[in-house]
């Protein structure tokens, strides 16, 4: 492995045990002020925000909102992500594709991990629906979501020079995983918290890893003004 090969791996590997450790804190600390501070409140506001959503239901917003759903499911995202990995690489964004994969391999880490610490029990859900296996906190469709339509959101927008389309392609990108997020309620599949907590960690993970990309362009951007003089 030459010089290069070999500081970029170090790179991505500190890259992301760094994120995913941010992460992690932050859901901690989000997990701990739930229990420690706000105690019985949670609930309250879980419990009323489930009965405040489930006033929509209709068998039309409930075949909607499982189709929204599956736009955030393991086997959607998974599949979207090899797809928009190849595209990139088509495209030869080599740098944009190797840091989108590994934003989601991380978010899918992260979920895992937190589920695991967590273990906190799902609560029943509506439409005698059957819940899955894993455990409710954090939401790992809300998480997955945010990372996925997040990232892809801003490794787009940083490729254009259009203000209109960046902005649009930013609502369509948030909007997208916000519905996800509300689909999850709506079915009974999470509670509202569970959710906060996956844009929470989905949030400092993608932040993290878009700083430490631009840190790591703007670096290899000032060697190469040095190696010029």
């Amino acid at each position: 492995m030459n010089d290069n090969k070999k500081r970029s791996f170090e790179f991505l590997s500190f890259s992301l045990l760094l994120g995913l450790a941010l992460a992690i804190a932050a859901l901690a600390f989000f997990a701990w002020l739930t229990d420690e501070v706000l105690e019985g409140d949670s609930r309250q506001f879980d419990e009323v925000t489930r009965a405040a959503v489930h006033q929509l239901a209709s068998p039309t917003m409930t075949n909607l909102m499982q189709g929204i759903s599956f736009l955030g499911s393991s086997v959607f995202l998974t599949l979207a992500t090899i797809l928009v990995v190849v595209l990139f690489v088509k495209r030869k964004w080599q740098r944009e594709a190797k840091l989108f994969a590994i934003t989601m391999i991380g978010a899918s880490i992260l979920n895992t991990s937190l589920k695991l610490v967590f273990q906190r029990p799902r609560p029943v859900p509506f439409f005698n629906l059957l819940a899955p296996e894993s455990y409710s906190f954090p939401s790992g469709h809300s998480l997955a979501s945010c990372c996925f339509y997040g990232a892809l959101a801003a490794l787009l927008t940083a490729k254009m020079e259009n203000r209109r389309l960046k902005i649009v392609t930013w609502i369509i990108g948030v909007t997208i995983f916000l519905l996800i997020g509300l689909s999850r309620i709506y079915l009974g599949m999470h509670y509202p918290s569970d959710v906060i907590a996956g844009y929470l960690a989905a949030a400092v993970w993608v932040s993290t890893m878009l700083v430490m990309d631009r840190w790591r362009v703007n670096r290899r951007r000032l060697a190469d003004r040095r190696a010029a003089r």
